[in-house]
């Protein structure tokens, strides 16, 4: 199966690797994926997937202007065959790019019908021509979801709505949409509650909701182990946007409801930069809390804009953010244990709306992970970040730091502790440290 002659998209050339002083904007200068980093190659570090929703069916609208994408393969319509020749069109993409792995909403791929079940026959027939694509390029599933926010049904919400037939609905659409990530040999299956969360508390029972919402993410679990799926589940936390607030905020709130309905045992965490951006918190920050508790399964790459108060999706070109990230999956044995990757779920701006730009916008996210993945590397190998963190917490290692954290001492006998002496406080040395952090990180990159 010939993908990269399609007349549409033949004009794009293969993707190769050139190195530093290439001027070429359509090489990689950075990622080179055979190179070997810490052990393992640039390709397994990052893993990268490309997102099936911004790439194929993001038309670059906004609320002030219409799309403005060039896609000639695309005629516009519903049917099937559209549907086919966008999936072939894709996977060229893919190829040329070097991406080994995708990921899709279900009406992503295939049309939605008028019904319950022509959507199921629809997504049924596009698994089968998804299917026959990864095996003829290689290409894998990194995971699949359901889209349940897009038709009035969701306007209240899925899992959420106060109607349970509407719940009823959202629970088929999961049902087909995680046998299809099965079929498809899918390494995790996410949940984004778009809309599980309120616009007013006037009309809205916080605690049903919640308990409703749980209740879906616990059915698709028991079905998928009954179906053998061994792949991971993830929930990805957003704040607001559509809603105006929604049950997985952030990792924190996230991690406090898995909890709370015992679902922390069978779903981690897919985390997005811009909704980390979204609920004020720094990427770094997410990501240090989803791995201290051991739930950091996958990653949206991406970045926003502090500003704005929407997901803006730009792809991430900001240097100190990847290698921020990248400093977290190393420390923390990356994914080889999570099934994750870094999926760019991102879309071109606006103005970018040639074909050629999905190439330079995957380009310069792929490149920005590769420098990131360097200098993180760089940090770790000079050792002196490390050491800092290290020695600043070493009393901890002391007998009274140890007996606190076992359990043996009661407040009584801190009280007496303290009695006698009184505590030096040392400087955090923190423009010290981000001065010496440039250094290592642009003397690697």
């Amino acid at each position: 199966m010939d993908l990269l002659t399609d007349p549409t998209i033949s004009h794009l050339p293969v993707v190769a690797f050139e190195g530093a002083k290439s001027t070429n904007p359509l090489a990689f200068h950075w990622y080179d994926a055979d190179r070997v980093v810490e052990g393992q190659s640039m390709r397994e570090h990052l893993n990268f997937a490309a997102c099936y929703w911004h790439t194929m069916r993001n038309a670059l609208s906004d609320p002030f202007g219409r799309g403005t994408a060039l896609m000639p393969w695309d005629d516009g319509s519903a049917s099937l065959d559209n549907a086919v020749r966008r999936a072939h069109v894709f996977f060229g993409l893919l190829q040329r790019l070097g991406i080994g792995a995708y990921c899709f909403h279900d009406h992503d791929v295939a049309p939605e019908g008028d019904s319950l079940a022509a959507s199921a026959a629809n997504l049924t027939h596009m698994t089968s021509v998804l299917s026959d694509l990864q095996e003829a390029t290689g290409i894998s599933l990194l995971w699949g979801t359901a889209c349940l926010f897009d038709h009035p049904r969701y306007a209240h919400g899925a899992a959420t709505s106060p109607d349970v037939q509407v719940f009823a609905h959202a629970a088929g659409q999961v049902r087909r949409a995680l046998d299809a990530t099965i079929a498809l040999n899918g390494r995790g299956y996410v949940f984004w509650g778009g809309r599980e969360g309120y616009t007013t508390l006037v009309n809205t029972d916080i605690g049903r909701e919640r308990a409703q919402y749980a209740q879906l993410l616990r059915l698709a679990v028991e079905h998928g182990d009954a179906h053998g799926f061994d792949g991971a589940f993830y929930i990805e936390p957003k704040p607001r946007e559509p809603s105006g607030h929604q049950y997985d905020f952030d990792v924190e709130s996230t991690l406090n409801f898995l909890r709370e309905y015992s679902l922390n045992d069978r779903i981690t965490l897919n985390i997005e930069t811009n909704h980390a951006t979204l609920a004020g918190k720094s990427m770094g920050h997410e990501l240090r809390v989803a791995a201290a508790a051991g739930m950091l399964g996958s990653i949206d790459a991406n970045m926003g804009d502090v500003h704005a108060g929407w997901d803006t999706d730009r792809f991430p070109t900001d240097l100190y953010l990847t290698t921020d990230i990248m400093l977290v999956l190393l420390e923390h044995g990356g994914f080889s244990n999570s099934k994750g990757g870094l999926n760019f779920d991102a879309k071109r701006r606006r103005e970018s709306m040639e074909p050629v730009d999905l190439l330079h916008a995957h380009i310069a996210g792929m490149d920005t992970f590769a420098r990131g993945l360097l200098a993180a590397a760089a940090i770790r190998a000079d050792g002196r970040l490390h050491a800092f963190v290290r020695e600043r917490y070493a009393s901890w290692s002391d007998p009274l730091g140890r007996r606190i954290m076992d359990g043996a001492v009661s407040l009584v006998d801190l009280e007496a502790q303290a009695a006698t002496s009184e505590p030096v406080v040392k400087s955090g040395r923190q423009e010290q440290l981000e001065a010496m952090l440039n250094d290592v990180m642009f003397a690697a990159t």
